[in-house]
């Protein structure tokens, strides 16, 4: 018992060092759009990861190098053109950079931009329930701003809650129409872990 006192102790005295690496690790879910005339894509679940390097420091801001990794699984497609493509799963990858306001503060607020690759998987079957003529895959470029809040809960710990935009060319969805960029709003929250200690 009076071990597990001091280590407490001798944890909470220590000073807290500016941590050079995040990884963060959020869920969230896709915005109902409309990106066409004939086109509901519905909502959706997106698994996301992010890592990020710190490039620099101040009390007012610090500067990230990260990557943004996401995953959506299945957004569902509904028209009243029954050839389209049923559903399309997503997947994002974006290098960027992003700017922590206060991050010696418990609450630091961000913002993050970036561009990189987007995947789309196309459904096998139309919403008739025939073969989609569509490709499997469509690769895309894609860009992402997003912004956010970590509340540090520990000193290795934050929670976060984020927004991100993705707009990337479309999906093939199988129906004639125009082509353009679409916007892919998600919104997430779950938590950051800071490990790689400086002395800053």
């Amino acid at each position: 018992m009076r071990t597990q006192l001091a280590l407490t102790a001798l944890l909470a005295s220590m000073p807290v060092l500016a941590q050079r690496h995040e990884l963060g690790l959020t869920l969230g879910r896709f915005a109902v759009s409309n990106p066409t005339s004939q086109i509901r894509f519905a909502g959706g679940q997106a698994l996301q990861a992010n890592y990020a390097v710190r490039l620099l420091h101040t009390p007012t801001a610090a500067l990230y190098l990260e990557t943004h990794f996401l995953a959506g699984p299945l957004r569902q497609v509904a028209s009243g053109q029954t050839t389209a493509t049923r559903d399309v799963a997503s997947l994002y990858l974006t290098p960027g950079v992003r700017v922590k306001f206060l991050p010696g503060n418990r609450w630091s607020p961000w913002a993050a931009g970036g561009g990189g690759y987007g995947l789309y998987e196309h459904s096998l079957l139309r919403l008739d329930g025939r073969p989609n003529q569509a490709s499997r895959l469509a690769h895309r470029g894609a860009w992402m701003v997003g912004g956010g809040l970590d509340v540090r809960v520990w000193r290795l710990v934050s929670l976060r809650g984020e927004v991100r935009n993705f707009r990337a060319a479309l999906p093939d969805f199988n129906v004639p129409g125009p082509r353009g960029a679409g916007n892919n709003l998600v919104a997430g929250g779950g938590f950051v872990l800071r490990f790689g200690e400086s002395s800053e």
